[in-house]
């Protein structure tokens, strides 16, 4: 299978599965198998931080006038409530939590049975919530508070098992703190650009001695087809998320979830 059809499926499904509640991780993990792909070599550890990168700037590109606005206007109430001293609030859980037991939750979770599981009991998650704390209307971005930052922050925390999906951790957590779904959609994909971005960065300086010049055009049409397929996905979802539940989405994970499950007692 040649490498840049590898590329190729690999972008869009990340472009496709990282801002929707469904967990881009695991469809990773299910997917490289299938593609013949190491994840644990180079260029493909590489790789997949970098396509990340490629779907975080689609999320800079579609925000970027309210990302403007936001940052360099002095905040009503003061610097509190500032769109960058929220998000560091927001990104401090992680940094206690997630980063020390990431490669833990990877080592030990990252196959496709804890996956599938992770998938399912996400979805019955995101019903319930959506359930029960769905609102529609309610305070803007600009209202979200250090609290609210903070606990959407620990909900990010969870991402951490592979098939729970960080989107699905941070939106429901929005959703449980009292921001209306579309609000708590926003504030996540504005949580993601930090998030990914620096571990992102991270991976890519540990694994720089061993990409080769014969990588780049590998990265960059990864990098290219996450962008635009990632672009396509937030620009969607907002116009989506703003009156329509996220049913089908849990269906989704169930469906995917019990398809693995009987794949791997089939193998």
């Amino acid at each position: 299978m040649s490498e840049w059809f590898q590329a190729v499926i690999l972008g869009i499904i990340e472009g496709l599965t990282e801002f929707l509640p469904i967990s881009s991780t695991g469809h990773m993990l299910l997917a490289m198998p299938v593609l013949d792909i190491d994840k644990d070599v180079e260029p493909w550890l590489s790789f997949l931080y970098f396509i990340q990168i490629g779907a975080i700037v689609a999320v800079v590109v579609y925000f970027w006038r309210r990302l403007w606005r936001q940052t360099f206007s002095r905040p009503v109430g003061g610097p509190r409530n500032h769109i960058i001293v929220k998000l560091v609030v927001g990104m401090i859980p992680a940094a206690i939590i997630g980063i020390p037991l990431n490669d833990a939750a990877d080592k030990y979770l990252g196959t496709p049975l804890p996956v599938a599981i992770a998938l399912i009991l996400g979805a019955g998650v995101m019903a319930l919530i959506e359930r029960g704390y769905r609102r529609d209307r309610g305070p803007k971005i600009e209202d979200v508070t250090l609290r609210q930052a903070f606990l959407i922050g620990v909900a990010q925390c969870v991402s951490i098992i592979p098939g729970t999906s960080r989107s699905m951790a941070t939106i429901m957590g929005g959703m449980l703190v009292g921001l209306p779904a579309a609000t708590a959609a926003e504030f996540s994909f504005y949580l993601a650009i930090p998030t990914i971005l620096g571990a992102g960065l991270i991976s890519l300086l540990k694994g720089w001695d061993q990409l080769t010049s014969a990588n780049v055009g590998l990265l960059a049409i990864g990098f290219i087809v996450s962008f635009v397929v990632a672009w396509a996905v937030v620009a969607s979802f907002m116009r989506y998320i703003q009156t329509r539940s996220l049913y089908p989405f849990a269906a989704y994970r169930v469906i995917l979830g019990v398809g693995v499950i009987v794949w791997w007692l089939s193998a």
